[in-house]
């Protein structure tokens, strides 16, 4: 349920965009974000760094994109989004050792003892390999397709390619984690 609330903006985005323009789905984006920061704020009075970079990025890429009239920046936005959390994980493993997928999902997650730490650095090498290459991927459809090629890519392409990348990594995940003796 998380995962469709996640995505509430982007959806209206899509809705919005068949329904009228760029600048208005842009726009819907814009407040469909702040509905949804004001609602978990509301509902758990704490709001995750995640989102608040989120909610930063399309103020200020949609903002841009409204006063400027160009929809090169609303196409960007996807692109620093992911390159940002691709050069966070790999910046904050390689130089300062701390592993965020491990800290996000550790308490979920229990692996083998004895390949635990090369395992959580290979996940967060795979999420920042993973996030750099949608940030290429989004450049190319967005600046090699038409628009709504860009716009269908963003609701379906990217969430589909999400979704195969989680199952895959699940799948080899499982591999390595401790399972209850039965």
């Amino acid at each position: 349920m998380k995962f469709l609330f996640d995505l509430f903006p982007i959806i209206l985005f899509f809705i919005a965009f068949k329904f009228g323009d760029i600048y208005t789905a842009t726009i819907v984006a814009m407040v469909a974000t702040i509905g949804q920061i004001l609602w978990v704020y509301y509902r758990h009075r704490k709001i995750d760094a995640m989102q608040w970079v989120s909610l930063v990025m399309i103020l200020v890429f949609g903002s841009l994109t409204i006063f400027l009239h160009d929809k090169t920046f609303i196409q960007l936005k996807p692109t620093a989004l992911y390159w940002l959390f691709a050069g966070a994980l790999f910046i904050s493993a390689q130089f300062f050792q701390k592993n965020w997928i491990q800290v996000l999902m550790g308490k979920q997650i229990t692996l083998k003892e004895h390949s635990s730490k090369s395992v959580w650095h290979q996940v967060n090498m795979a999420w920042a390999t993973f996030f750099f290459f949608m940030g290429a991927l989004n450049l190319y459809i967005a600046f090699e397709y038409s628009e709504e090629t860009w716009v269908n890519f963003k609701l379906f392409g990217s969430t589909g390619l999400l979704v195969i990348f989680v199952i895959i990594q699940g799948v080899w995940l499982s591999r390595h984690m401790e399972h209850p003796a039965e």
